[in-house]
């Protein structure tokens, strides 16, 4: 089995880098992506784990850019070369974006009745904060009675303390990766919220920009959504990968390789198509 969409404490999950290592080992993974949200830094810090363990460890990121009026992710993956250092001076950019969003979203909370500093977010944070982050300390603090409640009122898009991040467009966020020659795939696609006759012309276009693949295999997936988006995948000719996305206690439920209640089990040819693309 491998899995190619897990987070560490460097981004928003709860295992260090060595930590989900040893997990992976202990399971038996063939290859794991970290694909921490904007930085690399779980990545590099897990190298030499992976290699003691033995197990093929994929360079990977998760953005968040702008598209077509809505802000997706991307899942970015380097599979013959590392990142270059223009790649990674670009990641620190899009953090220092992430740490303004999050002073304003401080002062939201803090203006509607809930204060808090972001000091006492980022002791309940990894070194890169989300806002599942913030949605720990409002339950602490007795603002939200659970995760669910703290996004559906607050900090989603339709909540009242949403603050909408610096986001790179889509077409210079691929003419970046491009440029480092990574691979781009559009993760979790039943997140975005486009309806089945909307995600046919968005992706078509996508691809047409530079898109490789698109995560058929995820622990949201019902089965018939992955038989749908396989379904996108061969009518444009892109790669179906997957992963978890598993992210530690920050996503109870979501289990490393085999995602929600065992709904996955990805086998190494899926690693091996992704090679395959120029």
């Amino acid at each position: 089995m491998i899995d190619l969409h897990t987070h560490t404490n460097e981004s928003d999950g709860t295992f260090s880098p060595r930590e989900l290592i040893e997990a992976a080992q202990s399971i038996g993974l063939k290859a794991l992506a970290i694909t921490d949200h904007d930085t690399l830094t779980g990545y590099d810090l897990a190298v030499p784990h992976a290699t003691r363990a033995d197990i093929e460890l994929v360079c990977g990121v998760e953005l968040s850019i702008h598209c077509r009026g809505r802000s997706i992710h991307l899942l970015v993956y380097f599979l013959r070369n590392q990142p270059t250092d223009d790649f990674r001076q670009w990641l620190l950019s899009l953090q220092a974006g992430r740490r303004r969003r999050n002073e304003a979203l401080v002062g939201k909370l803090c203006s509607q009745g809930m204060p808090m500093t972001l000091e006492e977010v980022a002791a309940r944070g990894g070194k890169l904060l989300a806002r599942p982050h913030f949605a720990a300390v409002m339950i602490e603090k007795g603002y939200a009675a659970s995760r669910r409640e703290a996004f559906d009122k607050y900090l989603d898009e339709s909540g009242s303390c949403y603050v909408p991040r610096e986001e790179p467009e889509f077409e210079e966020a691929i003419g970046r990766i491009r440029a480092a020659h990574g691979i781009a795939v559009l993760p979790h696609p039943s997140r975005i919220g486009w309806s089945g006759e909307q995600i046919e012309p968005m992706l078509g276009a996508m691809c047409k920009a530079g898109l490789k693949g698109i995560e058929v295999y995820h622990s949201d997936h019902s089965p018939a959504e992955m038989d749908f988006y396989l379904h996108l995948a061969r009518k444009f000719g892109i790669t179906a990968t997957g992963g978890s996305d598993f992210h530690g206690a920050t996503k109870p439920g979501i289990e490393l390789a085999t995602g929600k209640e065992g709904n996955l089990k990805l086998p190494y040819s899926i690693l091996e198509e992704l090679r395959k693309l120029p």
